[in-house]
């Protein structure tokens, strides 16, 4: 297994930088970027914010103006020495396989420099907004499968059963209708839209938290949480349910269980003490990318309809205003995780099965 997991982590090294590598060869050919961004806001401040910005100077030649002009949408009038001052203060003054091997270098030592617009580092603010984020992915992840793997269970074992039938309904619609038409759905009714207003619009805390006792701060809590989670869950059990239950369903008509039956044993014995084993190693296969997906990907909709100022909001809104050490940052961090993730996802299977062996199979 120490050769098995040493296999892992080395394979990490090539797969990150490959992530990273296609991220940023697409970022090279995506319009509207920050220098971009700034020329907009300028094209609309007149002459003060440009010496603002520039610190004063001469104006350039015409012909360096019309050069600066063909290489930067919107930036006629601008000084070309402004131009250039922006290209440095955002790093695109140097060479782009220059500054990919300096940002791969300055993220191996976890070092994400400090975000374009916001004036802050970025590292503090994905530290601020991470309890957001947190919250809902990990609440989201075992209410689920909580949820999912009884319902799958009971399912399995009353296949065709009037009550397999109409939860298979409820799924179909979980499964099928996205996470955020659900939230639209439950502002619509609860959250002051057209009918009820029960539950608090944004926000995980109310603005007197501060103020409220231990038993109300954790009422306060899960009352803000209510409409998020629900959203998120109707869509997140659907999946791991119908995948518990097709599980179990194959691991029921194999050969093993109708011999432990034929010897005598209960029915809960043979689910629970030969069934489950087995059947649980697929489930556990999409622990992985249920985490991901509950922490960052499957909230990120939710976070912005629900004004929850987490990691997913953090990350979209950076994409919007082309803020590229955050947008980068967090795709290191979520790879690195998923990479995690997936290497002790394997280790649970060992835990569970120890009949696997994955050092006797390539990686």
């Amino acid at each position: 297994m120490g050769a098995y997991i040493l296999r892992r982590l080395l394979l990490m090294i090539p797969t990150i930088v490959g992530i990273m590598a296609i991220s940023f060869l697409v970022i090279q050919f995506a319009p509207g970027g920050p220098v971009e961004q700034v020329i907009a806001q300028l094209s609309g401040q007149g002459d003060s914010a440009e010496q603002r910005l520039s610190g004063g100077g001469d104006m350039m030649s015409q012909a360096g103006t019309d050069e600066m002009n063909s290489r930067y949408r919107g930036a006629q009038g601008l000084d070309p020495e402004l131009i250039a001052k922006l290209e440095k203060q955002f790093g695109f003054d140097k060479p782009p396989l220059t500054r990919f091997g300096e940002m791969m270098w300055d993220y191996i030592r976890f070092d994400f420099g400090e975000s374009f617009f916001r004036n802050t580092s970025v590292i503090d603010l994905i530290v601020e907004k991470m309890p957001v984020s947190i919250s809902l992915g990990v609440w989201v992840l075992l209410l689920s499968y909580a949820i999912s793997i009884p319902l799958g269970i009971r399912k399995a074992v009353q296949d065709g059963s009037t009550f397999d039938v109409w939860t298979s309904g409820v799924i179909v619609v979980g499964y099928a209708v996205p996470s955020f038409l659900f939230g639209i759905l439950l502002i619509v009714l609860f959250a002051g839209g057209s009918f009820f207003d029960w539950f608090p619009l944004r926000g995980l805390t109310s603005d007197n938290f501060s103020e409220l006792s231990w038993w109300q701060k954790i009422l306060d809590y899960f009352w803000h949480l209510t409409l998020p989670l629900t959203a998120l869950l109707l869509s997140a059990f659907a999946t791991t349910t119908l995948l518990t239950k097709n599980s179990f369903i194959d691991e029921i008509k194999k050969q093993y269980v109708v011999t432990a039956r034929a010897k005598g044993l209960g029915e809960r014995q043979v689910l629970y003490g030969h069934v489950f084993r087995n059947a649980m190693l697929i489930v556990i296969a999409g622990i992985p990318a249920a985490f991901i997906s509950a922490f960052f990907t499957g909230s990120l909709l939710i976070e912005n309809i629900f004004s929850l100022d987490g990691l997913g909001r953090l990350g979209y809104l950076s994409i919007v205003n082309r803020d590229y050490p955050i947008v980068f940052a967090t795709l290191y961090i979520f790879s690195l995780m998923g990479l995690v993730v997936g290497l002790l996802s394997d280790l649970i299977y060992t835990w569970i099965d120890p009949r696997i062996d994955f050092d006797r199979r390539d990686v």
